[in-house]
C-alpha cells in the first residue's frame, strides 16, 4: 500500500481551448472527516392491485412492442433490465415474467442461476443470470460476451399479450 500523499493526482485536458489545455495537479486533501448528511427518506413502495387479468383477447407478439430492455454485464453474470410503460404494463410484466418464464424464453439460460428483482416503483424487473459469461468480459466465449444484445433478444421473444395492452400503450 502507497500512501495517498505519494501517489499525486492530476487531470489532463485535450483538445480543450488554449486557455484550459494543459494538466492540473489535483488537490490530495485527505477526505473530510465530517459526517454524511443523513440519507434521503425511504420512498414508498408502489402498491399495485393484484396482477393484472384480463379476460380478454390476446395476441402474440415481441415483448419489445411494449416493453424497454437494457442490458449488459457485471463481471461474469448478465444483468438483464426490462421495462413497462404504463402501471397496467407493468402489472402484466411482473405477473408474466417469472424466472421459469425467463429461462423458457432465453433457453441459453436454463443451466444458470437466475435472479430476479421486482422494481415496481420504476414499473421494471431486472434478472441477473449467475456466470453466464464465464469469468468476465475478457475469458467469455460468447458471441455476446458483454451482454448487451441481451435485452433485445428478450424483447424479440413473442408471448400472448392483452389486446388491451396494445392498445393503450404507446409504441
Amino acid at each position: 500500500m502507497i500512501p495517498s500523499e505519494l501517489v499525486p493526482q492530476s487531470v489532463v485536458l485535450l483538445g480543450a481551448s488554449a486557455a484550459l489545455a494543459g494538466v492540473t495537479v489535483v488537490d490530495n486533501t485527505p477526505p473530510s472527516s465530517t459526517p454524511l448528511p443523513s440519507p434521503l427518506p425511504s420512498i414508498e413502495p408502489l402498491v399495485l392491485s393484484s396482477p393484472f387479468v384480463t379476460a380478454g383477447p390476446t395476441r402474440s407478439v415481441a415483448l419489445g412492442t411494449i416493453f424497454g430492455a437494457r442490458s449488459g454485464d457485471k463481471g461474469g453474470n448478465a444483468n438483464v433490465g426490462i421495462f413497462a410503460r404504463s402501471d397496467a404494463a407493468f402489472r402484466w410484466l411482473d405477473a408474466f415474467l417469472t424466472v421459469e418464464r425467463f429461462q423458457e424464453l432465453l433457453a441459453d439460460t436454463q443451466p444458470y442461476i437466475v435472479e430476479r428483482h421486482s422494481l415496481p416503483n420504476i414499473s421494471s424487473l431486472n434478472f441477473v443470470v449467475k456466470g453466464l459469461l464465464e469469468e468476465g468480459v475478457a475469458a467469455s466465449s460468447r458471441q455476446d460476451g458483454q451482454a448487451k444484445g441481451f435485452g433485445e433478444y428478450l424483447r424479440a421473444k413473442h408471448a400472448d399479450i392483452p389486446v388491451e395492452l396494445l392498445s393503450t400503450t404507446a409504441p
